[in-house]
């Protein structure tokens, strides 16, 4: 079991910046890939930023040179880091992580944190 518990969301102008925060528990050395996805009202939720543990980095065509996706080993914690902030990044954004343990893969997602950018 993992938990995940996202923080840092808010109310920015177009232009700025904010920083998600998740922070991990659990069985973390099952965890192979962390990611933020997002979900705008009335529309799907889409993957924003992944990280392979140990390995890569992949965004989003639509983020890519304004989000840094990172992760603080020492703190379970894993990073989003928001710049540039556009209208469009108006989201509810969630946390997510996948385990493999004995041949059984699970994902987990945390409750999300809203992201309102205002033009």
């Amino acid at each position: 079991q993992v938990q995940l518990v996202e923080s840092g969301g808010g109310l920015a102008q177009a232009g700025g910046s904010l920083r998600l925060s998740c922070a991990a528990s659990g069985s973390m050395s099952s965890i192979y890939v962390m990611g933020w996805y997002r979900q705008a009202s009335g529309k799907q939720r889409e993957l924003v930023a992944s990280i392979i543990i140990g390995r890569s980095t992949n965004y989003a065509d639509s983020v890519k040179g304004r989000f840094t996706i990172s992760r603080e080993n020492a703190k379970n914690t894993m990073y989003l880091q928001m710049n540039s902030l556009k209208a469009e990044d108006t989201a509810v954004y969630y946390c997510s992580a996948s385990t493999w343990r004995n041949r059984v893969q699970n994902e987990y997602w945390g409750q999300g944190t809203q992201v309102t950018v205002s033009s």
